[in-house]
């Protein structure tokens, strides 16, 4: 799932052989009406370009990548895009890491205040943040979510889920020398199952948890992935997480 929308980032990555935009999920399917109700859309007036994830009433977790000057709102409480009933939240302050410089050197996390508080129903809820002792094992199934494209050029309405497993971190490095610590891999390599552009930002979701942040995969190769998908490792941040979500403020 990839969001490609910056020029400069594009030519960066390039020369890492990445893309920092994760795409479309592959070979997923619809994903249940009534589940992934934390699932969010960054949109502009294009319409979607980034996933996200809520996780308090008034924070979207999603890729720091995805900041845009263009980012106009936020989208809840929705599984088809083009529903009359979304939920719609605009965007009050953008928080990126202050580490982030670009996906490759890792640190790929925003947070995203919303301008006003969500009312939390059964069409609208937080999903939990792991604990920083949370250990995911290797070959664990786990599932991404996201409207992003489902192969290389073709985009969905409706949100598509997959399940994905875990990658040992010594055989993704094999894939990506220069792996950030803080990144987990999960799907993309030795399967069919990824996410592609238009899912960066969304949450891989374990034992009911979001554990990862959508980052990048390889020059936006979607139909045939050859390497390991990589997330942020959620874990890596929480004081971070938490003080913004405790003062309001980045």
């Amino acid at each position: 799932m990839y969001a490609l929308h910056k020029l400069l980032l594009f030519h960066v990555l390039i020369c890492l052989g990445q893309n920092g935009n994760g795409g479309k999920i592959i070979d997923g399917t619809i994903a249940p009406e009534n589940s992934m109700r934390y699932m969010a859309s960054l949109q502009n007036n294009g319409g979607h370009f980034c996933g996200g994830f809520l996780i308090s009433k008034d924070f979207v977790l999603t890729a720091a990548h995805c900041d845009s000057p263009t980012l106009s709102r936020v989208v809840l409480g929705t599984h088809n895009l083009k529903q009359a009933d979304k939920t719609e939240r605009y965007v009050a302050k953008k928080c990126k890491h202050p580490s982030y410089q670009n996906v490759g050197t890792g640190n790929d996390i925003m947070l995203l205040k919303l301008s006003s508080e969500v009312h939390l129903s059964q069409a609208v809820k937080v999903i939990p943040l792991p604990s920083s002792d949370m250990n995911i094992q290797d070959n664990e199934m786990c599932h991404v979510a996201g409207w992003g494209l489902t192969r290389t050029e073709r985009v969905v309405d409706d949100l598509r889920v997959v399940d994905v497993s875990i990658i040992n971190r010594n055989v993704c490095k094999k894939e990506w020398p220069h792996l950030p610590d803080n990144a987990i891999c999960a799907g993309g390599y030795g399967t069919n199952k990824g996410f592609c552009q238009g899912d960066s930002g969304g949450p891989l979701v374990c034992r009911g948890v979001a554990v990862g942040v959508v980052s990048f995969n390889r020059r936006a190769n979607c139909n045939y992935p050859d390497a390991p998908n990589v997330y942020v490792d959620i874990s890596k941040f929480l004081p971070w997480i938490n003080k913004v979500l405790k003062e309001k403020n980045c």
